[in-house]
Order: C-alpha cells, then structure tokens, then sequence
C-alpha cells in the first residue's frame, strides 16, 4: 500500500488528475464536449430566467448531473476496454448501463428544466 499524501500536497495531487481526466475527456470524448456545450448554451437561459434562487440551482445542477454521469459513464467504457476490445456480454451490459445512466440524466434535466421553465 502507497503512503497516502496529507494535506496542502494531496490537495494539489488530487486537483491536478482531476485536471488531467477533464483533458483527457475533452480531447477523447466527443459526447463529453457536446454537453458541455449544451450546458454553456443553456447557461444564459438560467442568468436570465425569473426563478428563484432555489430554482436556479436545480437547473445548474441538472446540467452537472449530465456531465458528471457522463464522466462515469466514459470511465466505465475506457476500464472495459482496457480489459479488452473483444465481445462479452458482461462488458456489453455495463457500456448499455453506462449509456442508460446517461440517458436518464438527461431526461431527468428535461423535466426540471420543464418543470422550472414552462409557466414563463
């Protein structure tokens, strides 16, 4: 077992692979890129609309949520293939789970987003 870092170092330690794995998802994942940009579009809406503050926290959080259930979803997909490219039914399973986790933080955006939104 490593020795672990404390404090100041492992804060900095930690900052920098979390800096790392947003390139490295940037650079390799294109479905990572196109929610971010769906989430810097969305951004003015949530500046701009007449929510309460309550409200526009659950529309930022919304789009975290997508993001950060992407992030996962990509991590599962890059340990499967690192394991192998070749067809199994487990590895098939956790990639369509990845991809269903997805999908429902995207739904689940939607519907806040409607929620929120539609008696504006």
């Amino acid at each position: 077992m490593k020795p672990q870092k404390k404090g100041l170092k492992r804060l900095l330690h930690a900052t920098r692979y979390s800096s790392q794995g947003l390139r490295a998802l940037w650079r390799h994942e294109a479905a990572f890129r196109q929610e971010v940009m769906l989430a810097l579009l969305l951004m003015p809406v949530i500046i701009m609309a007449d929510v309460t503050p309550a409200e526009r926290a659950l529309l930022v959080v919304s789009l975290l949520l997508i993001l950060i259930t992407e992030i996962l979803n990509t991590a599962v997909e890059v340990i499967i293939d690192r394991i192998g490219h070749e067809d199994h039914v487990l590895s098939g399973r956790a990639k369509d789970m990845g991809s269903a986790a997805v999908m429902l933080s995207l739904i689940g955006a939607a519907i806040i987003w409607g929620i929120v939104l539609w008696p504006l």
